[in-house]
This record gives C-alpha cells, sequence and structure tokens, in this order.
C-alpha cells in the first residue's frame, strides 16, 4: 500500500528514508549523549559490510550507537539504525553477534517491517509521510516514546527477521553461530535478577529457543 501511494519500489524507499531521517533527528535529540568513539566505528565497520551485500542498492544503512539505559537495538523506516553501547558489552564486542543484531534490524527495513509499524498508528497517515514530515513526526515520537521503538513486531515479523539477518550476515562472511551465541546471551539471562534490563525488552519477542531452531531450518545448519 506504502509502495502504491508513493510510486514505484525506489520512490517508496526514498519516501521512507525521509521519513526516518525526521525520526532519527528525534531519537539523537533526546539520546544521552554520543558513545564512545570506538563503539561507534566498530558498528559502522560491521554495518558496512552488511550492506554491501544487501541486493537493492537503493537502501542505505546508517547505524548510530546511542547511549541508553538498556541494552537494545532498533531500526527506523529509510535504515535508521540505533543500538545501545550495553548491548555491545553484553555481546562482549563480538563481531559476529553484533552482525546478527545489526542484520536482524536491517531485515525490518528491507522487509518494510518497520514503515509498516508506522503506518499501521491512527495519529499518522500516508498523506502526512508522504509529505515533509519533520512536524508530524517529531510531536508524534517524543509521545510515544522510544521505548516504542524498541517493542517487537508480530512474531512472524520477528521470525523473517531472523532469517534474513542470519542470511545476510552468513553471506557478508560472518559466522552465523554468532546468531546463537547473541541468543544464548539472552536466554541464560536471569530476567528477575537481570542487571541490564533485558527482561522487558525480551519478554515481546518469541522464545528464544524458537528463534535458535527456525534459524537453524533456514539456514540448513545442523549445529
Amino acid at each position: 500500500m506504502w509502495q502504491s501511494f508513493t510510486g514505484n519500489e525506489e520512490d517508496a524507499i526514498q519516501a521512507e528514508q525521509a521519513v526516518g531521517r525526521d525520526m532519527a533527528q528525534v531519537v539523537r535529540e533526546d539520546a544521552h549523549g554520543p558513545a564512545e568513539p570506538a563503539v561507534q566505528s566498530l558498528l559502522e565497520n560491521i554495518t558496512a559490510r552488511l550492506a554491501d551485500r544487501v541486493k537493492n542498492r537503493a537502501h542505505h544503512f546508517e547505524v548510530t550507537a546511542v547511549n541508553g539505559n538498556h541494552p537494545t537495538a532498533f531500526a527506523l523506516p529509510g535504515g535508521f539504525i540505533f543500538v545501545a553501547p550495553a548491548l555491545v558489552t553484553l555481546a562482549e564486542h563480538d563481531r559476529d553477534e553484533l552482525a546478527f543484531v545489526i542484520g536482524h534490524e536491517m531485515a525490518h527495513v528491507i522487509k518494510r517491517h518497520a514503515i509498516d509499524r508506522i503506518l499501521s498508528q491512527k495519529a499518522l497517515s500516508m498523506a502526512s509521510l508522504a509529505t515533509p514530515a519533520a512536524r508530524t513526526i517529531a510531536p508524534w515520537i517524543r509521545t510515544v516514546g522510544v521505548q516504542w521503538l524498541e517493542k517487537a513486531y508480530s512474531r512472524e515479523q520477528e521470525f523473517e527477521a531472523d532469517a534474513l539477518g542470519a542470511r545476510l550476515m552468513q553471506v557478508s562472511g560472518f559466522d552465523p553461530a554468532g546468531a546463537f551465541r547473541m541468543l544464548d546471551r539472552f536466554r541464560d539471562l536471569d530476567k528477575s535478577t537481570d542487571p541490564l534490563g533485558l527482561g522487558a525488552y525480551l519478554s515481546t519477542h518469541p522464545p528464544i529457543d524458537d528463534r535458535i531452531r527456525h534459524i537453524k531450518e533456514q539456514l540448513h545448519l545442523d549445529i
């Protein structure tokens, strides 16, 4: 529906980028300051490798490390991805594990999950998003808060993002086992005593064991 409203696929991607750019500006303004340059550089290097293997060259991806209270990551329409340094710490700076996280978020953009979630909001309309959207998006984002952006998509969308993200990291030269290590870190955390605040984040995603099994089936891995 979004593509038919804005024109062809390339027009739709450009429209998503305009919407995402306005949203990203709000997120950066409300963030708790920039992350360490080393963390930002690590994430940029991983994202560049992944983006280089995306077939549709109209897609562009920009990753930003922003300090926050919880180790989370989320994507905005148009390819603007935000990762909390706490998530980098949780992964112990493992490139393969972080490649899965970033690939997963890139998949939400490629599969149009990110823009579809925005369009599902009654406070917004396709007409308002197809025009310069800053005056519409900024107040809305500040009203719902960044926490809304961190919430999961549907179960089917999460599985789809897991599969595409894992395939993307695999063809980019990352070890797909990093996906399982990252998910194992999530699963092994005791939510009742979780010092990183992952309980609420994980509660909105499918069960970890189901996600691992689905990825292995999609990649035809026996590991």
